[in-house]
């Protein structure tokens, strides 16, 4: 059976699909190339599409609310407002702009909107992802529903459980000094705690306590929003739209001096080696995600990472790791290879390879 692609999903299915729409500047352009693919209520003001929104009931809603960027910036309290109304919070929100202006994109990130698009832009791809993100909202179940679903068809085999516990367990004592020392390097550093928590996505999509040696400032997270638009390094294959999955920074500021030095020996990584014994991941597998990336990795074809083991190296970082010109594509392929291939041989060849990747060259 020949896979259905984009374009032939949205030729069966798109005008089923509505869409209120406001603003005067771009109107025609969506209307000629959207209109015989949707069924769109145009919307002249922002107080229009309000009045019509608060006009509809459950059974009327549009599917998505596609609104052009005012010049006095008053969309985004529009948003805000629909938030509050539990009839709007589920709809999907795409801004459209005629300003090739960053700040835009940051709060539109910030905002967490579906997508941002800023003129000139294909409107062939502008439906196409509409069409996608109807489409994932339908099909996506939230994680902690999924993570029961796909547990059912992993188990870690036995003999890869005990080759970690065996390789965690001497590591640790081996390198329980180096512990020591960096964890008070890291407290004479910089303000802040010593170790960095975060909740990861790994195996089955089961979330978890993922924890790192604070390499960063405090702020760190407040500032990711902001960087993800301007140094990601996935995000350049996209420009002018959010819709990378991976977040990498490049060059990043938050990092501290010391920090610099911990990430580039990954020297960071070592309190993973507590994960690894509790039986969050292993020592090689796919990297366990951020929840706001794996959330972007629930389609059929790219799900399939989750369905083997998470681990503290893999094909990626001794392929690609530090080089610029990874793309997106190309480290999903490689996850996805390691969920379908993984064996006691190829995990032998991925720590051996792990040890010259260690210390990378970029600041990545």
């Amino acid at each position: 059976m020949m896979q259905q692609t984009a374009t032939d999903w949205n030729e069966s299915s798109g005008t089923q699909i509505s869409i209120a729409y406001a603003g005067l500047e771009l109107k025609d352009l969506i209307s000629d190339g959207l209109s015989k693919d949707f069924r769109i209520k145009f919307n002249d003001t922002l107080k229009d599409i309000e009045d019509y929104l608060g006009n509809q009931s459950i059974l009327t809603i549009p599917d998505i609310i596609l609104v052009e960027v005012d010049k006095d910036e008053k969309c985004f309290q529009l948003v805000e407002r629909l938030r509050t109304n539990f009839l709007m919070n589920g709809l999907i929100i795409v801004m459209i702009s005629t300003r090739n202006d960053k700040k835009l994109v940051q709060k539109a990130m910030q905002m967490k909107l579906h997508d941002f698009y800023t003129y000139p832009f294909s409107t062939s791809d502008l439906r196409e992802r509409l069409n996608f993100l109807v489409r994932f909202k339908l099909i996506r179940p939230r994680l902690l529903e999924l993570s029961k679903e796909v547990d059912i068809t992993y188990k870690m085999p036995a003999g890869k459980r005990f080759i970690d516990l065996f390789i965690s367990t001497i590591m640790l004592i081996c390198l329980l000094p180096v512990l020591f020392i960096v964890a008070i390097l890291i407290k004479f550093d910089s303000k802040g705690p010593i170790f960095y928590k975060s909740k990861r996505v790994g195996t089955g999509y089961k979330i978890f306590d993922f924890y790192k040696f604070r390499s960063m400032r405090t702020d760190a997270d407040q500032l990711l929003a902001q960087l993800s638009e301007t140094n990601n390094q996935y995000a350049i294959e996209e420009e002018g739209t959010i819709k990378s999955a991976f977040v990498k920074i490049k060059n990043d500021p938050r990092v501290t001096k010391l920090g610099n030095f911990l990430r580039n020996s990954s020297l960071d990584e070592l309190p993973q080696l507590f994960n690894i014994l509790r039986g969050d991941m292993s020592v090689v597998g796919n990297r366990p995600l951020p929840v706001y990336e794996a959330e972007m990795l629930t389609s059929n074809e790219w799900s399939m990472r989750f369905l083997g083991p998470a681990g503290l190296t893999g094909l990626w970082q001794i392929s690609k790791r530090g080089k610029e010109d990874m793309s997106e594509r190309e480290r999903k392929k490689l996850d996805n290879f390691y969920a379908q291939k993984y064996s006691f041989w190829l995990d032998l060849k991925i720590i051996v390879g792990t040890v010259p990747a260690l210390f990378q060259k970029e600041k990545v």
